[in-house]
Formats: structure tokens, sequence, C-alpha cells
């Protein structure tokens, strides 16, 4: 570390902390845990030191205005300044949404940028909180750079700040402290306009204009509201109030961010309701995840990127074609099926949206997705709830059908892949742990036995080879395949900040048309004895049944 450039820089003794090894998004713990003296200062420190030399660069800062947003921003602002940056942009009011990060980090050539936010995980006093560094794409950093930073972190013994008071956020002003140009930006504007340049925006108002498609989105008290009511309200005409809970507040107003039909239920009840809205969609807390409803209607994310991907054509800015896609490995394989149909290449790669980056920067893929809840494109480095939300929109409006005419016309045409998600939330890790190890200790046995009455094909554990940088990435997750053309991913997650989180994916293929519009759990209810039988759930969770479901 040098401070020669920064005449009232100052070096801060602190002790390293052996917790702060970033998570597939980045590092989250308990608010608590950030609050103690060096924690935020160390990471942050640790991230500069990383891409060290800072001097003359320009960085991006913004979150998603849970608890501590505002605090931790003036921290990293003191920081950034001590550590030679030349120019900070800060979102107003500490705010920037992860789509929108990305795109300002692109627009303005930064070398990178730091978001606060723990997605779709509960904020306040007693809850979550993260901390990420994108890079000058405006994608997460990869892996080499978070394994960097976080050996960084283990020999912490001090970090640069400097003596100056908080500077005002919630006012757009251009500020001046030592070398260091601070802007303090409209958080909403540069991601609206690109949002409009990519779609059909006329042919959204006009459906939108006609009063007999009424629509509503649930930004859940958390980051998206002013860029729903921006985009939605003003720019296309929506009717206003058809944003709700739209402004962001630091504990998401006592609710869960997280865009699923259990906890977006105000949404739910509104489009399932005895006059349903024809279209409800909501977003996460950073407003990177989507749910997208139509009237009664649930539209899977995993079919959600199969569709898009079969009707991209369709959108202004993928009108001339996709290069190719890619969805992560526990996604169903329904845009597979599209894919060889466009004659596109698919890749299967570990969950973590920075996994997709290097495929987007060599051109090899235009969209991507995840099974949980996002989805995204190459016009920026992230996924993107609000894009994925204009793009069905757009489709409405270009087919002139409804959401469930458009879902099963696609059935009709690839066939279905039936798919859920069973979350085991804060797991005794030794517990959840040891059943994983358990499940990979078998894997060479599993082909050719019989669970409940299936026989399985194949088994592994997940690895993937980047074809851009040939990295290497193991221990992604045990995949069972089974002779009824079903599959099962058992998966420890990295997002959450207690215990274990143990995920289990099942899908299965369906091209029998009378066999289309089964409920999920039923159809999948031979792969969920499955699971149980090779993996002893209960036994090593505790649970009889999981506690999300999506």
């Amino acid at each position: 570390m040098t401070t020669e450039h920064v005449k009232k820089a100052k070096h801060v003794k602190t002790q390293a902390f052996t917790d702060q090894k970033p998570g597939t998004s980045g590092l989250r713990k308990k608010v608590k845990q950030f609050q103690q003296p060096g924690y935020l200062e160390n990471f942050v420190q640790a991230v500069f030191n990383t891409i060290a030399p800072c001097k003359g660069k320009k960085l991006v800062v913004g979150g998603d205005g849970r608890f501590y947003n505002r605090e931790a921003i003036q921290v990293i602002i003191r920081m950034a300044v001590a550590n030679g940056f030349s120019h900070i942009l800060v979102g107003q009011g500490g705010i920037l949404s992860t789509p929108a990060a990305s795109c300002v980090i692109r627009k303005n050539q930064a070398c990178g940028g730091i978001i606060l936010s723990a997605s779709h995980n509960p904020g306040g006093p007693d809850e979550d909180f993260g901390i990420k560094f994108n890079g000058e794409n405006g994608g997460p950093a990869p892996e080499k750079l978070t394994d960097a930073i976080f050996q960084q972190t283990l020999s912490m013994e001090q970090y640069l700040s400097i003596d100056a008071d908080d500077i005002e956020l919630d006012q757009l002003a251009t500020l001046q402290i030592e070398q260091c140009q601070i802007d303090i930006i409209d958080p909403v504007s540069d991601y609206a306009d690109l949002m409009e340049s990519m779609f059909d925006f006329s042919a959204m108002k006009s459906l939108l204009a006609k009063g007999d498609f009424r629509l509503c989105f649930d930004a859940m008290h958390a980051v998206n509201g002013p860029y729903a009511k921006e985009i939605l309200e003003k720019r296309l005409g929506a009717p206003a109030g058809a944003v709700i809970n739209g402004v962001p507040l630091t504990d998401f107003g006592g609710g869960h961010p997280d865009p699923n039909l259990v906890h977006a239920h105000e949404l739910v009840d509104l489009v399932y309701g005895e006059d349903g809205f024809d279209f409800g969609a909501a977003s996460d807390g950073d407003g990177d995840r989507n749910m997208v409803l139509g009237k009664a209607f649930y539209i899977n994310p995993c079919d959600s990127l199969a569709i898009l991907t079969a009707n991209a054509n369709l959108i202004p800015a993928y009108a001339k074609g996709i290069a190719g896609v890619a969805r992560s490995m526990p996604t169903s394989r329904a845009v597979d099926r599209v894919a060889e149909a466009l004659n596109i290449p698919c890749f299967e790669t570990p969950t973590g949206w920075k996994f997709f980056g290097n495929l987007l920067d060599a051109g090899k893929i235009t969209l991507c997705g995840e099974e949980s809840f996002g989805t995204g494109s190459d016009h920026i480095r992230e996924k993107d709830g609000l894009w994925a939300v204009l793009f069905w929109l757009n489709l409405i409006a270009v087919k002139k059908q409804p959401v469930s005419e458009i879902v099963r016309n696609h059935w009709m045409q690839y066939g279905r892949d039936y798919f859920t998600r069973h979350d085991y939330e804060a797991v005794d890790s030794a517990n959840a742990h040891e059943m994983i190890n358990q499940l990979k200790a078998k894997i060479a046995t599993l082909s050719g036995q019989e669970f409940a009455g299936v026989k399985v094909t194949s088994a592994d554990d997940f690895q993937y080879i980047d074809p851009v940088d040939n990295s290497k990435t193991t221990a992604q997750g045990v995949r069972i395949y089974l002779e009824n053309g079903g599959r099962i991913v058992f998966r420890l997650s990295g997002t959450g900040t207690q215990g274990a989180t143990l995920r289990v994916y099942l899908d299965c293929y369906q091209k029998d048309p009378a066999l289309l519009e089964q409920e999920t759990q039923q159809a999948l209810g031979e792969l969920i004895q499955v699971a149980e039988s090779v993996a002893g759930i209960k036994q090593f969770t505790g649970r009889t049944k999981p506690d999300v479901i999506t």
C-alpha cells in the first residue's frame, strides 16, 4: 500500500478475520458482523490491494438500500480516496440496483464497482448484509480474483482511510476530496435509457394504453421501485400505482425480498384473484432477479429462459439473431431443446453469474439464465430483473397473446421440462456436508441401482472447464440421471448467512400432449421419492418437508 499521492491518508491498524471468503455473490454475513471494528474495512482494503494500483482509477459504488448501506458507503468513499482513486460514481441515496451498477460501470469505463447487497436475503439490524466487487466488464469478479481477495484478508494488518466528514448522498452533485472527484449520480437514468434502446417501447405503450390489459409490478420495498416507476409508469404509461411496494426501505418493509410465490404473496393474490390481473412481476432486494406471472399462471424461470430464447428474434435488440445461450447446471434442460432447434451453442455452467461473464465477453452467448429467478443477456454482465419483465411485456405486445397461451404453445412445440427446487434452509452444516459427502462416495456405484422403483443411468459430481480460459471449477453439485428421463441435483448453496442451505433440484421431460398440464409436484412425485431414498434427506436435515418449494 502506498499513500504518496494522498496527503491526508492514514494507516489504521487492524487484525485479520478468517471468515471473509466470498461466495458465489460476494461476502454475505449478518449486519452485526459487518459492524465489527475493521470487518468491512478489511474486506474493502483487500479488494483495493488485489486490484492495485488504484491511483487514477474510476470506481462505482452503490447498493440495494438495506440497513447499513449508507454507513458502508461512507467508509468505502473515505478508503477509496485514501487508496488513490481519482473518480468515484455513487448512486443518489446510496442506491444502485445490481443491473444498474453493471450498466454504469460499463458506460463510464470504470475499473469496477463495489456493490452492497445480500440480494434476496432479508434486511434490517439483525438481518443480512453483503458486499461484492464487479470488474471492468460490469460482471462479478471471477474466482481467481475472489480467491486473491480472500488471501489478502487473511494477512490484513492495516487499511487506508482519511479523516473526512460524511458526504451528502441525497442530492445530485459533484464534490472534490483530495485528488478524487465524487459524483452523486441519478441511479436510474442510464439504466432506463439502455432499456429503451433495446425494446419496442412503442408496442408496449400501445398494449398498456388499451385499458383492458392490467399489470402490477411488486418491487417488494427493494431497490427496483424507482426503476420500475420510471420505466413502467412514466415511460410506458402504466397507471400510477401499477408499481406496488415501490419505496426502498432498509428492512424491505419487514418482508423477504425474494420474488417467488411464497414471499410475493400480495402480487400473487392480484393475479390469481377472482378478477385477476393480466400480468404480474416482482424483483428482489438488489433488482437482479425476476418472477413473471400471467393471469392465474406461473412461469417457471427455466421455462422463461427457454421461451425468451425461442422468441428473441421478436425483440429489437436481438432481431439479427443470437450467438448462443447458457444456463446454470441445476437449471432444467428446457433451453437446451430450443438451442438445438435453433442450431446455436448451449453451455452448462456452475451456479453463479460470474461463470457467464467469460462466455458473454467472448461473444459465445447472447442470453443466459438460472433457475433461481435470474435471466440476462449481453447488454450488461449481471442478471437483470426488469430487463426480463420488459422482454415478456414486449413479447405479449408483439404476439398479442396472454402469458398462458405463449407458454402452452411453447410446450406443444418443444415439450415440457417439469422442474422444482426444494430448499432446506439453516440446516446443521455438519449434517448437510456429511449427506453430500456420502452421496459423493456412492457416485461410482449408483449406475444401475434402483431407488423407489426407478433405475439410475449415471451420476457425477459436476465440474466445469471454462471454454474461454480453460479454468476448472469442481464440486459443483451431485447429479443423478434416471432411466425415466429425470434428473436430480443435490447442492449446498453459498448465499445464506447461517447454517447450510441444501437445495435439491428435480426435473423431468414430458412430450406427451396429454400430460403437459399436470401439477408440478405431482408430475415429479416419483423423483421426489427417489431423492429421499438415495440421499436420506429427512435423516440428515431433520426435516419432514422443504422450507421453500419453487
